[in-house]
C-alpha cells in the first residue's frame, strides 16, 4: 500500500503581505522540518510522501505547528539531496527566524496531491471506509491507518472496540473507493 501524504508559527509577513490561513481547507502533511541550515534561512526538511520530488516543482506551502496554525507561504528555492529536502521560505531569511519553525509541519491541499493509479490510495481516502467480510455483511468503519515498520495496518471500529487488521493481500480482499467499501478476508481471526 502506497505510503502517501497524511493528513500533521511562522513570524507574521512584512505589512501589507498578509498570509492565506488554512481556515476551512483540508491540508494533509507533506513535510516536517528539522533543522537549519547556514546562516540564510535554509531549512531540512524530512519529506512524508512517496513523491519528494514534488517540492522541486511546488511554489506555495502551508507550514504550521498544525493544519489549523498553518500559513501559506511562498517557496524561494528546493532542492532535493540525501533523502531530504533542502527549502527556502519567503519571510525566512535568517538562521533565527529558520530555528523558529524547526518543528513545525509542511502541509498542501488536496489540489495539490500527485495524482495516484487506480490501484493506489492515499491514506486519508481510506478512513472512514466500511469494512464489510467477505459475505457483504458490514463489519465495522475504518478509523485510522496505522504505519508500523512491516506493513500498514488498519484500525477497524467494530462494536465499541479497535481491531487491528494487517493491510496485506492476506487479508485484504478489496478496496473501492468509489463504493467507499473495504472488503475484509478471515476478520473473525481478529477478534
Amino acid at each position: 500500500m502506497q505510503r502517501p501524504v497524511r493528513p500533521l508559527v511562522l513570524p507574521r509577513p512584512e505589512a501589507g503581505a498578509e498570509p492565506l490561513s488554512a481556515e476551512g481547507v483540508d491540508l494533509y502533511l507533506t513535510g516536517i522540518v528539522l533543522k537549519p541550515k547556514g546562516l540564510k534561512g535554509e531549512l531540512k526538511v524530512q519529506p512524508v510522501t512517496d513523491f519528494p520530488e514534488s517540492f522541486l516543482k511546488r511554489r506555495k506551502l502551508y507550514i504550521g505547528k498544525t493544519p489549523e496554525e498553518a500559513v501559506l507561504r511562498n517557496v524561494q528555492s528546493a532542492k532535493l539531496r540525501q533523502g531530504f529536502v533542502w527549502i527556502v521560505f519567503e519571510g525566512v531569511g535568517t538562521r533565527e527566524e529558520a530555528e523558529a519553525v524547526a518543528g513545525y509541519r509542511l502541509f498542501v491541499t488536496a489540489e495539490e496531491l500527485e495524482s495516484l493509479p487506480d490501484d493506489r490510495a492515499y491514506l486519508h481516502e481510506l478512513i472512514g471506509l466500511e469494512a464489510l467480510d467477505e459475505t457483504g455483511a458490514k463489519i465495522g468503519v475504518v478509523s485510522d491507518v496505522l504505519q508500523m515498520p512491516a506493513h500498514d495496518v488498519y484500525e477497524i471500529e467494530t462494536g465499541g472496540r479497535k481491531v487491528l487488521v494487517p493491510a496485506v493481500e492476506e487479508f485484504v480482499d478489496e478496496i473501492d473507493l468509489r463504493k467507499g467499501i473495504l472488503v475484509l478476508r478471515r476478520f473473525s481471526e481478529f477478534l
